[in-house]
């Protein structure tokens, strides 16, 4: 699991230190300027300039994305699950502060409505004048801004959402646990129409392998459908990602159209038609985890 690096305001050096597996290994990056350092009342937000990476943004110490390499997380994230939906047009993102993930469900035509969720309206201020890689469509017509934990918000639906997407921090940071139980993706089950679907983070199958294979089998009793996908987040312990969709109808390999992706496929980065597939061909070790628990 990850562990906290110390605040940026604390450090005697301009060094951004992230620890995994209790300091065993880590991330390491320099830090070229710090640009914003605040503790809100859910938790600490950093962000800061590497020479490589550009502003790198963090909560608790925790990275969750930089200029360099978000829009990785950000596409398989969402468009995953709304290119397995075949017209999702209300959309709730839970988390998500950094408005990365509104900015690629809101490429959907078919989306009418898009809530974001996010328990700390402090995140979205910070990303609004600092992270203008991903606070792109916070005013768009389109988007409904919520500050609410998200787990307390959705149980207020039923039978509403096409989609959910859980763009939560890690289990053990602030309040990300709350975004990880059984009683949570009951809720979102509940919250989602008959054909409904959800994807959710589901953290790194080295460091995290236990979160990794809790949050798989919750999802998978919740759902008729469910089915992990990876992708590469280079700036994410051990570079290599899973996510989990659960869906009450649709599979993501049966039911995917590729002709539908053309249609934004030159605004997009990292997600195609190839990697939609591909993402779901688990390795050995993988599938072991996930299913021997």
């Amino acid at each position: 699991m990850r562990k906290t690096s110390e605040s940026l305001k604390n450090l005697g050096h301009l060094v951004y230190r992230e620890n995994y597996t209790g300091g065993n290994a880590g991330l390491f990056m320099k830090v070229k300027k710090v640009i914003y350092s605040e503790q809100t009342p859910f938790q600490r937000i950093d962000i800061f300039e590497h020479p490589d990476f550009g502003k790198v943004f963090a909560l608790d110490g925790i990275t969750m994305c930089t200029e360099s390499d978000e829009f990785m997380y950000h596409e398989m994230l969402v468009h995953v699950p709304l290119f397995t939906h075949p017209k999702p047009k209300k959309v709730l993102i839970i988390g998500g502060g950094d408005g990365g993930s509104l900015r690629e469900v809101l490429r959907h035509e078919t989306v009418e409505k898009a809530v974001l969720c996010e328990i700390d309206p402090n995140v979205i201020e910070a990303s609004k004048k600092y992270l203008k890689m991903t606070a792109t469509d916070f005013d768009n017509p389109k988007a409904e801004i919520v500050n609410e934990n998200g787990a307390d918000f959705v149980k207020n639906y039923s039978d509403y959402f096409d989609a959910i997407i859980i763009d939560s921090t890690d289990p053990t940071a602030g309040e990300g646990g709350h975004l990880f139980t059984r009683e949570f993706y009951k809720d979102c089950y509940k919250a989602l129409k008959t054909d409904g679907l959800l994807s959710a983070e589901t953290e790194d199958p080295f460091y995290d392998k236990g979160w990794v294979a809790i949050a798989f089998n919750r999802i998978s009793s919740a759902f008729s459908v469910s089915r992990m996908y990876t992708g590469f987040m280079t700036t994410y312990p051990s570079g290599m990602w899973t996510y989990t969709l659960g869906s009450k109808k649709y599979d993501p390999l049966k039911n995917f159209k590729p002709e539908r992706v053309k249609k934004i496929q030159q605004t997009l980065r990292y997600y195609n038609p190839e990697i939609h597939i591909a993402s779901f061909s688990l390795p050995q070790f993988l599938k072991e985890l996930i299913h021997h628990v």
